[in-house]
């Protein structure tokens, strides 16, 4: 199978975790595309979805599913997302396409985090994936300093505006052997908004697609 047969395969397999007729939250990134339209072919009947990202927004409503916002609802049952990288400990990093805060924020409302992803996100140290911070604008040099301070190479994702007005650095050869105590560290700069670390609320499960199946880790 080539790596677009494994989105959709575990997409589909994140249908089985979904409860009828409840709220659910929704990620942002190619592998939950896969599950939205696995979701709406599936006949399975939710009551409205909280979504990450505008992209993700314009997908449910396309297929007619109703979006709401967080603070319309409860606690979530369950929240499908995907990750540009995952640990044995089921920490992440998130934020390849630029929502990483919206994520952040529906995850820790959600009683459960499916996490989807091939085999290819699976690392034993997490890192080789650049880690995105969403920064004040205002703040871009300064936390980008921090960051270097910190032993990292920052890159300012340029062009590119979050959906909540803000910019995108991201931080190459940052030593995450300790995720943990690197998110709260970097979440306690003055101008960062979030850093795609899911360490403190990591994945409750990941869905892994692999050439032999799904499997549940």
């Amino acid at each position: 199978m080539n790596q677009d047969e494994l989105k959709r395969l575990v997409g589909t397999a994140a249908l089985d975790y979904l409860k009828a007729d409840s709220v659910i939250g929704v990620g942002t990134g190619s592998t939950v595309n896969c599950f939205i339209d696995a979701l709406i072919n599936s006949g399975i009947r939710i009551e409205a979805a909280v979504s990450s990202s505008e992209a993700t927004t314009r997908l449910l409503e396309a297929g007619g599913i109703q979006v709401v916002d967080l603070n319309q609802t409860g606690g979530l049952d369950v929240y499908i997302d995907g990750a540009d990288e995952f640990d044995a400990h089921r920490r992440l990093i998130k934020g390849g396409g630029g929502a990483l805060t919206r994520e952040k924020i529906v995850a820790a409302a959600s009683k459960k985090f499916v996490c989807i992803a091939d085999q290819s996100k699976q690392v034993k140290v997490l890192g080789a994936f650049p880690l995105p911070l969403e920064v004040i604008p205002l703040a871009r040099s300064l936390v980008a300093r921090k960051m270097v301070a910190l032993g990292g190479q920052p890159e300012w994702r340029e062009n590119f505006i979050t959906d909540n007005g803000n910019w995108i650095l991201d931080i190459h050869n940052l030593d995450l052997v300790d995720p943990v105590k690197m998110e709260q560290t970097i979440n306690n700069l003055a101008g960062v908004v979030t850093c795609g670390l899911f360490a403190l609320r990591p994945a409750d499960m990941i869905l892994m697609a692999t050439e032999g199946g799904v499997r549940q880790l």
